[in-house]
């Protein structure tokens, strides 16, 4: 395997100090993309906040961006909150603006904001309406980073498709004020950016993050026999490595969409049991699975499937379109 990185912080620094700089430049040429991601396990619940830049959930953008259109004409907001292991609430809305603001470190999409606050403390507020004809929706994210950010690596080699893990684990605080939920737990913070749409060239890829009682293990599985990428997280600090390959591979399972998906989610090579499909679409899978202090939540995507006329279609009714900023 090959090493790419090992941070660890600074002699005399708290897990508090500034390990996540301000925001990146947001794209602005047709195709490209960035999202910032973060989840939190809590309990009995379990949510998701994404705040995009060229939505990767965008019908819109899809059939635009090869016509030129701006990414920061399709932004994006998406919040999912689940209840053991059922989807409560789901937003996703989508913006023609992005505003920077804040010395650089808030992100403004509508009235929802991600904020790299000065305390190394990271916030994501999302007050939107749930999709597609929902009520309103406030709720609030609050990670303190335990270890420093991984490094940025290139997904696949010769590809502009990037990740970083920019809060592999984080103790986490969330609050849904219109649902009553006040909960503590682990989060997980990252940001995948590249320069063309995904499915043109990438066709796909699958991720998940492991929390165990020491340390946070994230295994992105890349298409085509590229090698895996593995960040590892805890008391020695950030470690980000490329792997070999798997000498065989794992079972998998076809969803009710014919996508294909793990049929075990695993803790290095321990089975933690069957996937729940907290999301199941004709492109994307969300998955979890939990047993004792194991915790497990990744994702499924098959970005070429999303580009199919009927699909996109489809999307439309998972979105709810504002006109303005």
């Amino acid at each position: 395997m090959r090493l790419l990185d090992y941070s660890s912080p600074p002699p005399g620094t708290s897990s508090r100090s500034h390990w996540l700089d301000a925001l990146p430049t947001l794209p602005d040429s047709a195709g490209a993309y960035r999202w910032f991601y973060a989840d939190v396990t809590a309990g009995a619940y379990s949510a998701v906040f994404i705040f995009m830049v060229g939505s990767l959930f965008s019908p819109r953008y899809s059939a635009r961006a090869r016509h030129g259109a701006s990414p920061l004409e399709h932004c994006a907001v998406n919040f999912a909150l689940y209840h053991h292991g059922v989807r409560q609430r789901w937003v996703l809305s989508e913006y023609p603006a992005a505003l920077v603001r804040g010395e650089g470190r808030v992100l403004r999409i509508g009235c929802s904001l991600l904020e790299y606050a000065l305390d190394g403390t990271v916030c994501m507020e999302v007050d939107e309406r749930c999709a597609p004809f929902g009520g309103q929706l406030r709720a609030r994210l609050v990670l303190e980073p335990q270890v420093p950010a991984a490094e940025e690596v290139q997904l696949v080699p010769g590809l502009p498709h990037y990740w970083r893990a920019l809060a592999p684990r984080a103790r986490a605080r969330l609050e849904v004020a219109s649902e009553g939920v006040e909960a503590e737990g682990l989060g997980y913070h990252d940001s995948n950016h590249g320069e063309e749409l995904l499915g043109a060239r990438l066709p796909g890829w699958h991720w998940a993050r492991v929390h165990g009682p020491e340390e946070t293990v994230v295994d992105y599985h890349l298409p085509d026999g590229v090698a895996p990428l593995r960040v590892t997280a805890g008391v020695l600090g950030t470690k980000s490595e490329r792997r070999p390959l798997l000498a065989e591979a794992r079972p998998t399972s076809l969803t009710g969409w014919g996508l294909r998906v793990p049929a075990r989610l695993y803790a290095g090579t321990t089975a933690v049991g069957a996937p729940r499909l907290l999301e199941s679409s004709p492109f994307y899978a969300r998955v979890e699975a939990r047993r004792g202090p194991l915790d497990v939540l990744g994702e499924v995507a098959d970005f070429r499937r999303f580009h199919s006329p009927l699909i996109r279609w489809m999307a439309h009714f998972r979105t709810r379109v504002e006109r303005g900023p």
